[in-house]
């Protein structure tokens, strides 16, 4: 009993030492749960209203892994999910915080880096490394000595997929790969996409360069909020005049991986797919990021990654789409 009262009594001394400091104390470790936090600058409450934008405000958020998968064919793929930027709701998710290789849905952020960064009209001259693609390569069909604008480097980017339009970007813009791709991860930690960490522009496979659905969720809603981004990825077909590398005009067209772009795939009924982006590798499998707008015109994020092939990729996109997509 007298070892319970001596206890007792120091139980008491401390809870009354801790009572009594203040703002002004400078203890260590030691905080009055009376006071606002702002008095510890935790938080910065200066000029804050009603009109306050909190971070993730505009942002679709869940704690759930996987929902909804026994509505749709989901065993066709590892991961995907389906966001709904109107009513701000995650209506599917599949592995949504699992680590994926996202292939060349990397590009996605290389696009909106470049964008911010870089100047639209700026000439870029092709390095011989951006233009030495192995023979299976998704390439721009770019040649050392090429020389086009940023802009016309980011249709090549994004509608054709062109590692060596990745490359040019990431030179131009961030000096080297290495140098380009410390941009990329601070971006995406700066979005809030912070179970991602990427290594290249163009996505090709290194087991150090990943993401998950939910942080490429976060990632394509942020570089939506681009105007001239929304206008590449919803193209179907680009003529780029260039200037080549024996200084005589050059022209070529790249057409739009995507199948719903390029008239290969439809839609299903009500939607329609504005723009977004494919990726694949035999790691990563097929991939796709879609932008579409339902029947009652809601802006729609669809993600599809690691689809056991092309034909699936899209039977499934249209599935989401359809099953999850659509205003209820």
């Amino acid at each position: 009993m007298k070892c319970i009262g001596k206890v007792i009594s120091l139980i008491l001394i401390c809870s009354l030492t801790l009572g009594m400091v203040g703002c002004g104390d400078k203890t260590t470790g030691t905080y009055d749960l009376e006071q606002s936090s702002n008095c510890y600058n935790l938080i910065n409450t200066v000029g804050t209203n009603s009109s306050t934008k909190l971070f993730a405000e505009d942002t679709c958020v869940t704690d759930k892994d996987n929902f909804g998968l026994e509505q749709v064919d989901s065993q066709v793929a590892k991961g995907g999910g389906v966001f709904n930027l109107a009513t701000g709701e995650c209506t599917y998710g599949q592995n949504l915080f699992g680590k994926m290789y996202p292939a060349s849905t990397t590009k996605i952020l290389t696009c909106l880096v470049a964008l911010e960064q870089g100047d639209l009209k700026q000439k870029v001259t092709v390095s011989a490394h951006a233009a030495d693609q192995s023979s299976d390569s998704s390439v721009a069909n770019l040649s050392a000595g090429d020389v086009m604008t940023l802009e016309d480097l980011l249709y090549g980017l994004m509608l054709r997929s062109g590692n060596d339009a990745a490359i040019a970007i990431a030179e131009a813009i961030g000096g080297s790969e290495e140098g380009f791709a410390k941009l990329m991860n601070e971006r995406a930690k700066s979005i809030g996409a912070t179970h991602s960490h990427f290594v290249t522009p163009h996505g090709l496979h290194n087991d150090d360069h990943y993401t998950t659905v939910y942080d490429m969720y976060l990632i394509f809603q942020e570089a939506l909020k681009n105007d001239t981004f929304l206008q590449i990825i919803s193209t179907p077909s680009y003529r780029v005049s260039y200037v080549g590398a024996e200084g005589n005009a050059n022209d070529m067209t790249w057409t739009n991986t995507n199948r719903y772009l390029n008239g290969k795939e439809k839609a299903p009924e009500g939607f329609t797919v504005v723009g977004g982006k494919t990726g694949t590798t035999y790691e990563a499998g097929y991939c796709l990021v879609i932008y579409s707008l339902n029947s009652k015109k809601q802006p729609i994020i669809s993600i599809v990654y690691y689809a056991d092939c092309s034909l699936n990729l899209y039977y499934l996109m249209s599935q989401l789409l359809y099953t999850y997509g659509e205003a209820k």
